[in-house]
């Protein structure tokens, strides 16, 4: 089945760009249809061309694109392919962005600088999208820069579940890797049954991408497992200069949270070669084989966005999701 019914009134097509179709199936799967298919091809000088198959006139139509490597392509992609269901006559087109681009440049810190991600909103508006939905932004306040609905899912449940099952015995301490993510930490507690957080005290170049300074922690972690949370990892400095620091303050065992597994060289190497003896992460982005590791969980999104696509498409409460977190 292609398309998904309510009452004869409406239908609903789920359609992929090209980054991560294995997460579009897997999604669509869940839904209960199949992924609608496109025609999408690139020229020699590097233009995208990309249309819908079948007919999409009067549909709930829904975009998946997970915005990975090479991100300036796949967010391209999306564009022309919202353009194209709107000049098909969908009825309505819901962006469905696991990993929000751009997401980091969301804010001025000094002048003359870009708020790409707002520029991401009003791109997604001007192709045609109606509505947006993400997992885990990196901050809240990029919610603000869409003219129109955006579900914001989060990841916490399904993470702090698997953690409770494999590490709720221990003496579990969550840590949040800088002052920012301690909101984060806070939450995470509250999921755990109310444990104790810390946070890594650190310093960053604001002219240098991906470097940190991890200066000193901030509550009692000696002794103790601890639990680091984050929304992304690239990279994977600031990340694993935490979990040194962590060590250096007597903790027992390092595990590491994060949504967004983005892996970006030599994350791979660093984590594998690490101390931490576990990293989980979601498939909101594809882990290619080169990135995978034996410490490395990856836990699937699937179900969630797969709930909170029925739930727009029946006009139900995407609320009901969030698992009390605001």
């Amino acid at each position: 089945m292609s398309t998904l019914q309510v009452a004869g009134r409406k239908s609903l097509v789920l359609l992929s760009g090209r980054a991560y179709p294995e997460l579009a199936a897997e999604i669509a799967a869940q839904v209960g249809v199949t992924v609608t298919e496109t025609t999408a091809r690139d020229f020699a000088n590097g233009e995208t061309f990309v249309k819908p198959n079948d007919s999409v006139r009067g549909t709930d139509a829904f975009v998946i694109q997970s915005y990975t490597t090479p991100i300036n392509q796949w967010v391209m992609e999306s564009l022309i392919l919202v353009d194209a269901l709107k000049r098909a006559s969908a009825k309505r087109i819901t962006v469905v962005a696991p990993f929000y681009p751009y997401a980091r440049q969301d804010k001025k810190h000094r002048g003359r600088e870009p708020i790409t991600a707002r520029l991401m909103a009003d791109l997604f508006k001007t192709a045609g999208a109606d509505r947006l939905m993400a997992v885990d932004l990196h901050t809240a306040q990029i919610q603000g820069f869409f003219d129109g609905p955006v579900d914001h899912l989060f990841a916490m449940p399904l993470l702090s579940d698997y953690v409770e099952r494999r590490y709720g015995d221990e003496d579990l301490v969550i840590v949040s890797p800088d002052t920012g993510r301690v909101r984060m930490a806070e939450q995470w507690a509250d999921a755990l049954g109310g444990r104790e957080i810390a946070f890594v005290h650190k310093t960053r170049d604001i002219d240098a991408a991906n470097e940190v300074v991890a200066n000193r922690v901030v509550g009692e972690v000696s002794g103790r497992y601890c639990l680091l949370i984050d929304d992304m990892i690239d990279t994977g400095t600031s990340i694993t200069k935490a979990a040194d620091l962590l060590f250096a303050n007597g903790a027992t065992d390092v595990i590491i949270a994060a949504t967004h597994g983005i892996f970006s060289p030599p994350a791979t190497d660093r984590l594998k070669n690490s101390k931490v003896s576990e990293v989980i992460v979601t498939n909101t982005l594809p882990i290619r084989a080169e990135q995978e590791f034996d410490k490395l969980t990856v836990l699937s999104i699937a179900p969630l966005l797969a709930k909170a696509i029925k739930e727009v498409f029946e006009d139900g409460s995407v609320t009901s999701l969030f698992a009390g977190r605001s």
